[in-house]
């Protein structure tokens, strides 16, 4: 009996593409709603502010005295909610967490408080003996948020969430074989306030699992006929797996015909995957517009498993969308969970910035030609890879990355 339920759990996990399980072992290193049902010998850890080391009972420990909440806790003490989050300084980086071992980071959650912006505080993940990180990003971008505090969407994804009120979280699964380490830098020039949680789980990791990735880019105002380059310089055996684009539209109109280019493995002049259209490829159509009430078309937000779009303001189509200097502000994710981009030897992913000369409220797209933009970009690209990994271009200084207001007429 046990053969067969054994039997049967197997062919359950190759049906649904468990690849994180070790060979002969039908229980996965990651959990899913299709593997739940199996027990494993993995060991449920979680970092935060009330167990910082993440060991085994080890939560809820912080003397009174020295709780980040102490003042709120004073008629409580011990056990109560004495540590609920972390400060910290000005130009400081902080070890949000670490582990020794091997496993999975499963989700990690979190939320911002204090006077600095998003920008200003810098994620920095490690795995193993690795000097330079493999993660570096702004949190709120790495988050798909990018736009700053009190400009952040809802979004209910597959693999992030943002949740009303800053709830920030992610469920990219980031394996580690001898330890990682994850940091946050505060670039600004006032205190940060942390709140956060790191749940992981201590268990074997198979030999082809690669490690987490993900890189920051940005660039203020793109040059005419100039590229922006999403990605660049990747060397080694991996699999891109999303793509997170802030865009800021400067340019009366439609911003969104501008094509994404996959350069895998000794592409030089054409890309091995080209797509159609940036809105095209973050899985909207027809500028993300729908009319309502045979009104005036709209933009309209949306956010789903593996792809969404948001705009920080709506903006009527029949006045401030055409209106000279009138800056819209856009957000777009897009998982390749189902659909992964896999190279063997190197990688390189591009986007044009593209309208469309002479659009009117009543003439959206048509027999006309391509407008070439120079629009705002910010983007975060997640990807896997063997290590080593190559070092990633240097962050813009602090004052460089923060955001301007938004232009108006």
């Amino acid at each position: 009996m046990m053969k067969a339920i054994v039997a049967v759990a197997a062919a359950l996990l190759v049906a649904v593409g468990c690849t994180l399980a070790p060979a002969g072992d039908v229980t996965p290193a990651v959990p899913g709603v299709n593997s739940l049902f199996l027990l494993s010998d993995a060991q449920s850890r979680s970092i935060s502010p009330e167990n910082l080391t993440g060991e085994k009972g080890m939560g809820g420990r912080t003397p009174l005295e020295q709780g980040s909440a102490k003042a709120a806790a004073v008629n409580l003490g011990l056990g109560w909610k004495v540590n609920p989050y972390i400060n910290i300084a000005a130009g400081e980086t902080f070890t949000l967490g670490e582990a020794q071992g091997s496993g999975v980071i499963n989700h990690i959650w979190m939320t911002l408080g204090g006077v600095p912006e998003y920008r200003s505080a810098i994620l920095r993940f490690y795995w193993d003996d690795e000097a330079t990180p493999s993660v570096e990003v702004p949190v709120g971008d790495f988050f798909a948020s990018g736009w700053g505090k009190g400009k952040e969407p809802v979004i209910d994804s597959a693999t992030v969430a943002v949740n009303t009120g800053s709830g920030f979280n992610s469920f990219w699964q980031m394996p580690f074989r001898k330890k990682f380490r994850v940091t946050m830098e505060n670039r600004s020039k006032a205190q940060l306030t942390v709140y956060y949680q790191i749940d992981y789980a201590l268990t074997d990791v198979p030999a082809n699992a690669a490690y987490f990735h993900a890189q920051f880019r940005m660039a203020d105002r793109l040059k005419a006929k100039e590229v922006y380059t999403l990605l660049d310089g990747v060397q080694g055996h991996g699999h891109y797996v999303g793509t997170y684009l802030g865009h800021g539209a400067f340019t009366p109109g439609w911003w969104g015909e501008g094509e994404i280019k996959f350069y895998i493995d000794g592409d030089t002049d054409f890309p091995t995957i080209n797509g159609t259209g940036e809105e095209d490829y973050f899985l909207g159509s027809y500028g993300y517009a729908k009319r309502e009430n045979g009104g005036a078309p709209r933009e309209t937000s949306y956010s789903s498993a593996y792809a969404g779009f948001y705009v920080t303001e709506p903006v009527d189509w029949t006045t401030q969308y055409f209106k000279e200097g009138h800056e819209r502000r856009y957000g777009q994710y897009r998982w390749h969970v189902m659909d992964p981009v896999r190279f063997t030897r190197d990688l390189r992913v591009t986007i044009q910035s593209l309208g469309w000369e002479g659009a009117t409220p009543a003439k959206i797209i048509g027999d006309r030609t391509y407008k070439l933009l120079e629009d705002y970009l910010a983007s975060v690209a997640y990807w896997y890879q063997a290590e080593p990994h190559a070092a990633f271009p240097a962050l813009p200084s602090d004052a460089a990355m923060q955001l301007k207001p938004p232009q108006r007429p």
